[in-house]
């Protein structure tokens, strides 16, 4: 987030930049044909104004986030920065619950294969116990209803998955919370900023640019800091229901190879 804001920054200053520059030479042109004086002294008065531009130009990016987080009104910015921690916050739990619960299904599939050649059905369930995730507590559910038939160790996976896959998405109602609540934080920063920029329209019974400049810029700036928010919530938001998608699409067919096992295993005995 501190190199979006950064970078948002640093393309601000830049096109400011452009803009006095262009400024100053449409100024220069026009000065050449009126005043030679002038154009004679104000080269030596450019370094001055240069070298001030330049001493003021260092500020550090923090600086600069803090001055535009105090810009836009701490109270709606508050908002915003919380729905950015919070939702963070989920996504990064998120992510590594579902890595952790990422297993190589092939390998799992052999070892219980194996294992009920040479030790039958609780040397298989004894695997499971020492995988973790979901698939293998999947074939746990289906191992330990063996006994009562293939059918019902069917209906024992497809339940149990169901339960794992409730427990995959768990937190992205939360996550779509944030995502929503962040720019229409941003909004309601822009509609009171412009309530201010009117009221001070109102007061002063004449249109004056710095007052509309001033309301202006805080709804600006609220508005882009609830989208940048939202931004960042959704990327991490699409790369965890990618990677659920994943982990569904591998239980289901893991727990159809089960099935085979299973079924070739209960015609040897």
């Amino acid at each position: 987030m501190k190199k979006l804001f950064a970078f948002l920054a640093v393309i601000g200053m830049l096109s400011a930049g452009a803009n006095t520059v262009y400024a100053q030479e449409e100024e220069n042109v026009a000065g050449e044909a009126t005043e030679q004086v002038a154009e004679q002294t104000a080269p030596s008065e450019e370094p001055a104004a240069v070298s001030e531009d330049v001493a003021e130009a260092p500020k550090g990016i923090h600086k600069q986030i803090k001055a535009k987080f105090i810009e836009g009104g701490a109270m709606f910015m508050s908002f915003v920065l919380l729905a950015l921690i919070f939702g963070l916050a989920i996504c990064i739990e998120r992510i590594i619950y579902l890595n952790l619960a990422s297993t190589n299904t092939k390998k799992l599939l052999q070892n219980i294969e194996n294992a009920l050649n040479d030790g039958g059905v609780e040397a298989a369930k004894e695997v499971c116990r020492n995988t973790r995730g979901p698939v293998a507590s999947i074939f746990y559910q289906g191992l330990d209803r063996f006994d009562e038939g293939i059918e019902v160790v069917e209906k024992s996976v497809i339940s149990y998955g169901s339960v794992q896959m409730g427990l995959l998405e768990k937190g992205l109602t939360w996550i779509s919370l944030f995502i929503s609540l962040a720019p229409m934080l941003g909004f309601m920063g822009t509609v009171i900023g412009m309530i201010d920029a009117f009221d001070s329209i109102q007061a002063m019974g004449t249109i004056s640019a710095t007052a509309v400049a001033g309301g202006i810029k805080v709804a600006l700036i609220t508005t882009v800091s609830g989208l940048i928010v939202a931004i960042i919530l959704q990327v991490f938001y699409n790369y965890i229901v990618s990677k659920i998608d994943g982990i569904v699409n591998t239980m289901e067919d893991a727990s159809i190879s089960l099935l085979d096992i299973l079924v070739k295993y209960n015609m040897k005995k």
